[in-house]
């Protein structure tokens, strides 16, 4: 799990900081409403079948962590936007200082600790394929 944390190119490491800011508005802006996380599901199921089937080549099918997160992330904006709804955010960023320093915070520990690791397990070096 480690290495994974420390091999994660620039892109994960996005993904990764976007899932952290979520989960971090989800603790400081929750609510119980049985409604909002059941839609979000079914949204979910609907838009994330939509894109599967968009990324499905003839015969191959996207590996199971990327199908996990075509489901994933509709979710994540759907219940986003129905709990953020009302409370003055300014496109994904809340009102006040409290919850950006917060979201901030975590996403600094987050990459600061991915770049620890990085520098604690390198990459092993490439091995060219050369013929003699």
């Amino acid at each position: 799990m480690l290495r994974y944390f420390a091999s994660l190119s620039a892109g994960r490491l996005v993904l990764w900081c976007y899932l952290i800011w979520y989960l971090c508005m989800v603790f400081l802006y929750f609510d119980s409403s049985l409604v909002l996380w059941i839609s979000s599901l079914g949204m979910s199921g609907i838009i994330g079948m939509a894109l599967l089937l968009s990324t499905s080549a003839k015969g191959a099918r996207p590996d199971g962590w990327t199908t996990f997160r075509l489901f994933l992330m509709p979710f994540c904006v759907s219940s986003y936007s129905a709990l953020i709804k009302g409370k003055g955010f300014i496109l994904v960023f809340p009102p006040g200082w409290r919850g950006n320093l917060i979201g901030l915070s975590c996403i600094m520990v987050f990459l600061a600790t991915h770049r620890i690791l990085k520098i604690g397990n390198p990459a092993p070096p490439h091995i060219s394929q050369t013929k003699p």
